[in-house]
């Protein structure tokens, strides 16, 4: 059922992006966007969609954040792979933005899809009440800034430049922001449109968030290139300290496992109807790519 609901909420992602992205001026940073948010599995946009179903939201109005949300994503994940930051070529199994056009493109095209987020979000079709989309935005803003994702890559980034490795307590709190600000926003997003309470969600994403962080991890180790679209082995490669190598490759695993089992009983309030994002834990340790 779950993965059925992905492919769903993947394809109407897809769609409602393309019918945004159809206005943009035809110049390359417009033709790299489209690039760069083209495919991934749009968990993040999932999240949005089934939390907001779960809050009686209707799908018009939640694929609005689910876009935006996808969005920001696909330009945190454009950023990440340029030569300053992680120097990927592949993302995906294609080239990476950078490598496909250029350097000052591909800053550009992340640039313009970070604030194409927020324009989604901000849409008027998303929710009639402008409050409810302010703190949206609010929330979106800190999830993915100075506070959430972007302290998570200053921090790993700090890491990649000294000698002294982190330890597990830092290595969780860095993964917290990199990775799990935006998962946390995603799961969110439907309670604070329905006006529900956010506080299981929150609990929820945090243990989601990092689940899914260990299941990179391990996929870095024992994942196929092929199937995960990019290189693999380059944290060990650098010395970086990752769950695996903290906790080695079987108590990652395990963590992990623990991880999931607490993020589905957070869902406990909301009994058989959490159980597609129950299923949505589940699948965040067993996927390949």
């Amino acid at each position: 059922m779950f993965e059925e609901g992905l492919r769903t909420a993947a394809a109407a992602i897809r769609q409602h992006m393309k019918q945004v992205m159809d206005g943009l001026p035809a110049v390359p940073v417009a033709e790299a966007m489209r690039y760069a948010s083209a495919g991934g599995k749009r968990l993040r946009g999932y999240l949005v969609l089934e939390s907001a179903r779960m809050h009686g939201v209707d799908e018009a109005q939640a694929i609005w954040p689910a876009t935006g949300i996808e969005a920001v994503h696909a330009y945190s994940l454009v950023h990440d792979d340029l030569p300053s930051m992680d120097d990927d070529d592949l993302r995906r199994g294609q080239p990476t933005v950078h490598r496909r056009w250029d350097e000052p493109t591909a800053v550009l095209a992340g640039d313009a899809l970070q604030t194409l987020g927020f324009e989604l979000v901000a849409n008027p079709q998303c929710h009639p009440d402008p409050a409810v989309r302010a703190e949206l935005a609010l929330t979106l803003a800190r999830a993915a800034g100075a506070r959430g994702m972007v302290l998570g890559q200053a921090l790993d980034m700090a890491a990649e430049a000294t000698d002294t490795p982190l330890g597990l307590s830092e290595i969780t709190a860095l993964q917290a922001g990199k990775t799990g600000a935006l998962i946390r926003w995603s799961a969110e997003a439907g309670a604070r449109m329905g006006g529900g309470d956010v506080a299981p969600l929150t609990l929820y994403a945090e243990k989601l968030g990092l689940a899914f962080q260990i299941a990179d991890d391990i996929l870095d180790v024992e994942g196929d290139p092929d199937a995960v679209g990019k290189a693999v082995g380059k944290d060990a490669g650098r010395g970086k300290a990752t769950f695996v190598s903290l906790l080695g490759l079987d108590g990652a695993k395990k963590r992990a496992t623990l991880l999931v089992d607490e993020a589905c009983t957070a869902l406990d309030p909301y009994g058989e109807e959490g159980e597609n994002l129950r299923q949505a834990a589940r699948f965040v340790i067993s996927r390949r790519n």
